[in-house]
């Protein structure tokens, strides 16, 4: 059994230790807010929080969550009010959607670590999530907006 917080919730899982987070958190837990994309810690769609520090919940084994602290997209706020996902719709980020979660997820650690990022640290921490569609201006200008609302 290895056991964890998830959205702050207490969780026991009897699983293979070396199983990705991902498939835990998707299969197990039935948290599928968090993508599957690469299965190779490219694409950045399935960017979690572990113990606050964004990470590829692919590559990530389950057995390096006991003890810690999980937050998926589902946890980031009870009623996706967290300014990051505030400034998402209001910057009208999203397309086709598909990487959004982990996106926002990799948006809400940059700015817990610097809340006043410029367009470089945004550019460098944003660098590892992969948008198909293409709305990099749109994710720029709303990680700017959440930290001016978090300010």
């Amino acid at each position: 059994m290895i056991a964890f917080h998830v959205n702050g919730e207490a969780v026991r899982v009897d699983v293979d230790p070396e199983m990705p987070l991902l498939w835990c958190l998707r299969d197990h837990l039935q948290l599928t807010g968090t993508k599957y994309g690469c299965g190779e810690a490219y694409c950045g769609a399935c960017v979690i929080h572990l113990d606050g520090e964004a990470v590829r919940a692919c590559v990530t084994p389950v057995a390096k969550a006991s003890g810690r602290q999980v937050t998926t997209i589902e946890g980031l706020s009870e009623h996706g009010d967290h300014p990051v996902q505030r400034a998402w719709r209001e910057e009208n980020v999203p397309q086709c959607g598909y990487c959004q979660s982990g996106q926002i997820m990799s948006a809400a650690a940059l700015l817990a670590e610097v809340p006043a990022p410029t367009d470089d640290q945004i550019d460098q921490s944003m660098a590892g999530n992969v948008c198909r569609c293409g709305t990099y201006d749109r994710i720029r200008k709303a990680i700017h907006r959440a930290s001016q609302e978090q300010g």
